[in-house]
């Protein structure tokens, strides 16, 4: 069965880092004239081609790219509305050449963005005329103790103030902020944006509606999409060996210059916000205790020096593990899901990534053939039969959406523990912690029953 060629086709490649999207990416380019365009929020900043493992000229093979390197350190941080606006343009210019656009990087909700608007809650126009820190003089709360940004947000939008976890800072300072800057309830836009998601007719999807070609938001049915993936403990390997090659490469003097760089911004009076952009990156905050051990005034002996540096590198291991498990997380949470809500999910194949050895049988010349089917607007293999592991991850995870468990909280008085999800409650339930508490307060429960009616028998007797 054949279908009309998609007239405006898209390929995004992701996975989790160390995998090898890039090179994938440029394979494709290569075989079927591509540009590609970067989707990786840190490979975004100028320099720092270490920290941030920017690929390579050799490696790039002659293929333009899009939005990489391009940011100073003291530019104002991108956002994902930016990065949306910014990379539909660059599409639609590589369309305008005949040329094929890939879209490529581990910032996933950078890239489901460009799929999906319910995605991420537009930042309105107005805001992008503030400063880069509007938020240091007008809204103090927001700079404040979360427990000042959950009291205020309790009395302007209860309904997100029990939605997220009280640990979830992020998360609380964000939903107040969308109030003070736009004078919306969060809870109220997402509400909108659900209504508009549910209204939309899409039993196949076979065209982009009128709707998204005014909005020019990106045909989903013209969408390929490849994620490149590695067993989990051939990945943990990878990317320890990885760590040690970023040291020897020059971890460490990035990390100086980074450090410089901060050091000359707060000479000036700037000040920097270390939880945004490029100061995340890992690596960075990593070794910073082993760049102040060896630029202390104070006496440090090398045996401590050397504790420090190596917990910096296990640090820097630890972190680039969990950045992995982040990034697969997303997939099979976000947008497996919300691919499956559009009926898409046959557009999402799965290569195996584990050995490198076997790159163009199990992953390169796989993508290749898939993507010439696509093209031709041919019929596409299933892509939970592509593969073994394919069939593994490419199942939808049931209850996996956050909209599931919205509106559910639970406090445990015992334990002093707030859950905003029915099966984290239910996890609690069973934590060993809570059950040794529980039989605790049964006990002191029954001791009191006992001396009441010790105390009541001997009233008895002295009347």
């Amino acid at each position: 069965m054949t279908r009309p060629p998609p007239k405006n086709p898209l390929i995004v490649v992701l996975g989790a880092t160390g995998t090898g999207k890039s090179q994938l990416a440029v394979d494709l380019a290569v075989k079927y004239n591509g540009e590609i365009i970067n989707g990786d929020a840190m490979q975004m900043y100028d320099g720092l081609p270490i920290i941030t493992n920017k690929i390579t000229v050799e490696e790039q093979q002659g293929i333009p790219h899009h939005l990489l390197g391009f940011i100073a350190l003291d530019e104002e941080t991108w956002r994902v509305d930016m990065f949306k606006d910014r990379a539909s343009k660059i599409i639609k210019e590589i369309w305008s050449r005949g040329r094929l656009p890939i879209v490529v990087g581990g910032t996933h909700y950078y890239t489901q963005s460009l799929l999906f608007d319910e995605s991420l809650v537009t930042v309105p126009p107005c805001l992008e005329e503030e400063p880069q820190n509007p938020t240091q003089n007008k809204f103090l709360v927001l700079d404040g103790p979360t427990e000042g940004i959950v009291a205020q947000l309790r009395q302007v939008d209860p309904i997100m103030a029990d939605r997220w976890h009280p640990n979830e800072r992020r998360k609380l300072r964000r939903s107040l902020e969308i109030y003070l800057t736009t004078g919306k309830k969060a809870s109220d836009i997402y509400e909108e944006q659900k209504k508009r998601k549910t209204s939309k007719k899409t039993p196949s999807r076979p065209e982009q509606s009128q709707e998204e070609k005014s909005s020019g938001t990106i045909d989903r049915a013209s969408t390929l999409l490849f994620w490149v993936h590695s067993e989990s403990d051939t990945l943990k390997e990878r990317l320890d060996t990885r760590v040690d090659k970023m040291v020897k490469s020059g971890l460490l003097d990035e990390v100086k210059s980074m450090n410089a760089f901060l050091e000359e911004q707060r000479a000036c009076g700037a000040d920097v916000d270390l939880t945004r952009g490029i100061w995340v990156s890992i690596g960075w905050k990593e070794f910073l205790p082993y760049l102040k051990a060896i630029t202390a005034k104070t006496t440090t002996t090398a045996e401590e020096v050397k504790k420090i540096y190596d917990l910096s590198v296990e640090q820097t291991k630890s972190a680039t593990r969990q950045y992995a498990k982040r990034q697969v997380r997303w997939i099979r949470l976000k947008l497996i899901n919300a691919l499956l809500q559009e009926d898409l999910l046959d557009r999402l194949f799965l290569l195996d990534g584990s050995d490198i050895s076997k790159w163009h049988t199990s992953v390169s010349d796989p993508a290749v053939k898939v993507t010439a089917n696509f093209l031709k607007g041919y019929e596409l293999p299933s892509p939970q039969d592509f593969s073994p592991m394919a069939k593994e991850h490419l199942t939808p995870d049931e209850g996996a959406s956050e909209e599931k468990d919205t509106g559910f909280r639970q406090e445990c008085a015992l334990c002093h523990v707030t859950v905003v999800a029915e099966h984290q409650w239910l996890q609690h339930l069973k934590s060993r912690r809570h059950r040794a508490l529980e039989k605790k307060r049964l006990r002191n429960m029954g001791n009191g029953r006992s001396r009441q009616v010790q105390e009541g028998v001997s009233i008895t007797d002295n009347a």
